[in-house]
């Protein structure tokens, strides 16, 4: 019974991305800016690391000489800001919303640079929180980026739906989990993309591991990795994992993502960035 709902609700989000994609609903980003790549950060639900990812790869990026930008299209839950330590406020100028900078000199723009304060709720139903995401686009002056990549919300709703069609989406990377049912999160995701003629260049699973720091054995806390099985079934060319690591909550909770060196995504950077 319950695989007969599972296919019946496939089936009418297979229709509903089939009426929605209408020709010509691609947006005109702000006519100062010039963002020659966007790669966006994907997942079928929440809690598995999107933020993370955007954060290190970018970081990566930027430290590989390229001007990076983060667009945060989280609007409900916003954490970029708070992971590289900006708490400002976003202001406009006659060529438009002016994105804040992390200390490494990472743009961003976030709702959370935009509110009063940060810690309050986005009470926003779906059509405003999408039309917000595409603002960040049309509105924002970016001025020249070489990469940028999108922290999407979970799931394949509005406003994921939103920016793969508004935005010129390069590519989506997608997150995931070691959990039992990561097959079918990435399926939705996979899926999802595919409708929309986006490439997945790659699929990364969060909390694979945690590796003892005396012996430097790798312990899979949550179970097999399946990360490399999955991307095969899936035509995924490119994975990663990232461990489980105390030094990293404490970087991101501090506000200094900039400073997370993650060597294990080195490998993954490039083949994603070369791509």
């Amino acid at each position: 019974m319950g695989e007969e709902i599972s296919k019946e609700k496939q089936e009418a989000m297979d229709k509903a991305f089939e009426r929605a994609m209408p020709e010509g609903m691609r947006k005109v980003s702000n006519e100062y800016s010039d963002v020659k790549k966007v790669i966006g950060i994907v997942s079928g639900k929440g809690g598995v690391g999107k933020s993370l990812v955007t954060s290190l790869m970018a970081v990566k990026a930027n430290r590989a000489g390229l001007k990076t930008a983060i667009l945060d299209a989280d609007i409900t839950g916003p954490s970029i800001p708070k992971s590289f330590g900006v708490h400002g406020k976003a202001y406009g100028t006659d060529m438009g919303i002016m994105p804040l900078q992390s200390e490494s000199g990472i743009k961003m723009m976030s709702i959370n640079l935009l509110v009063d304060n940060e810690g309050d709720p986005v009470l926003w139903r779906g059509p405003v929180i999408a039309g917000a995401v595409s603002q960040f686009w049309t509105d924002v002056f970016w001025d020249k980026v070489d990469v940028m990549f999108v922290d999407m919300p979970p799931g394949t709703g509005d406003v994921p739906l939103t920016v793969f069609q508004t935005l010129p989406i390069d590519g989506i990377i997608v997150v995931s989990s070691p959990q039992e049912l990561v097959e079918m999160i990435v399926s939705k995701a996979v899926k999802m993309a595919e409708k929309m003629n986006i490439p997945v260049l790659g699929l990364v699973e969060n909390m694979s591991y945690f590796e003892c720091p005396n012996c430097k054995e790798k312990h899979e806390l949550f179970g097999p990795s399946r990360v490399d099985a999955i991307a095969s079934a899936y035509g995924i060319g490119c994975t990663a994992r990232i461990p489980i690591e105390q030094e990293i909550a404490k970087m991101i909770d501090e506000g200094h993502a900039d400073r997370i060196s993650a060597e294990w995504l080195d490998d993954f950077y490039n083949t994603v960035m070369e791509g």
